[in-house]
C-alpha cells in the first residue's frame, strides 16, 4: 500500500511544479512520482544529485538499526540519515575492490556530454553519489542503464551471483547555486567525512581529483572519459 504521507507529499509538488511537454513525457519523463519509500523528479533539464547503493548496504541482520531511518517524513532528514549510515561501511563493500570502483566510475564517465553532463561524483565503498544535468533522456533510465551494466561486469570480475545494486535511489535537484555548491562539496569531502582519507583529492574515485581547488561552481570537468565518442545508444 502506499505511504500515503508520500502520496500527499507527490500531490502538492505537482500543483506547483510546471507540467511537462507531450514531448517530454513521450521520451519517458514523469515529473514527480514515487517508489515505495522515495519521491523522486524526473524532469529535462534539472540538475540531480543522486545517491545510489549496494544492495547489502543494509544489511538484514541490522534491520532494527536502520529501518526507522527509511520512514522519517522529512525528505532531507531521512536523506541526510541514511548517508551518514551508509558512511559507517556495512556490507560486503564491494565498491572498495579497485577493479570495480574503476568499473563504476568509468561507467559514470562512458555517457558524460552525450547522454547528460556529469557534474560532481565519488565511489564511496557501499555506494555513490553522482551530480547530473539531465539532457533528453529520463533520470531513471540513466539509473537504470547504470545499474544493469555494471551489476553484469562486478558480478562476472567478483565471481559472485545475486543482487549488486539496491533496486531504488535518491535524487533531489538542485535549486540554485548555493545549493550547487552545497551538494559538490558534500559529494567531494565524503571520502574524508568517512575518515578514507585525510585530503579529499588523495580519493582515486572522485570529481575532487579533476577540479580547480577555486572552482565549486565548474559545469565542466576534463576526466579520462571526457573526450571518448560513445558508440550509438
Amino acid at each position: 500500500m502506499p505511504d500515503p504521507h508520500l502520496k500527499q507529499l507527490i500531490e502538492a509538488k505537482r500543483k506547483w511544479d510546471d507540467p511537462l511537454t507531450p514531448e517530454d513525457i513521450a521520451k519517458g519523463f514523469k515529473g514527480w512520482y514515487s517508489s515505495k519509500y522515495l519521491p523522486h523528479f524526473d524532469s529535462p533539464g534539472a540538475q540531480q544529485y543522486i545517491t545510489y547503493r549496494l544492495a547489502d548496504s543494509l544489511p538484514a541482520e541490522r534491520r532494527q538499526e536502520w529501518e526507522a531511518l527509511l520512514k522519517i517524513e522529512d525528505d532531507l532528514e531521512r536523506q541526510r540519515k541514511l548517508e551518514a549510515y551508509l558512511d559507517l561501511g556495512h556490507g560486503a563493500c564491494y565498491l572498495r575492490d579497485p577493479r570495480i570502483a574503476d568499473l563504476v566510475q568509468g561507467n559514470l564517465w562512458h555517457h558524460d556530454g552525450s547522454k547528460y553532463r556529469l557534474l560532481a561524483w565519488v565511489v564511496m565503498p557501499n555506494h555513490v553519489h553522482a551530480l547530473i544535468e539531465v539532457w533528453g533522456v529520463p533520470l531513471g533510465k540513466i539509473i537504470q542503464n547504470w545499474k544493469t551494466y555494471t551489476a553484469k561486469a562486478a558480478n562476472e570480475t567478483l565471481r559472485r551471483n545475486g543482487s549488486f545494486w539496491e533496486e531504488d535511489y535518491f535524487d533531489r535537484y538542485i535549486r540554485d547555486e548555493e545549493h550547487f555548491r552545497r551538494v559538490v562539496r558534500y559529494i567531494e569531502n565524503n571520502p574524508v567525512k568517512a575518515h578514507l582519507v585525510n585530503a579529499k583529492e588523495e580519493w582515486r574515485w572522485s570529481s575532487a581529483r579533476y577540479r580547480s581547488q577555486a572552482d565549486l561552481s565548474a559545469r565542466t570537468l576534463t576526466h579520462p572519459g571526457a573526450n571518448r565518442v560513445p558508440p550509438p545508444p
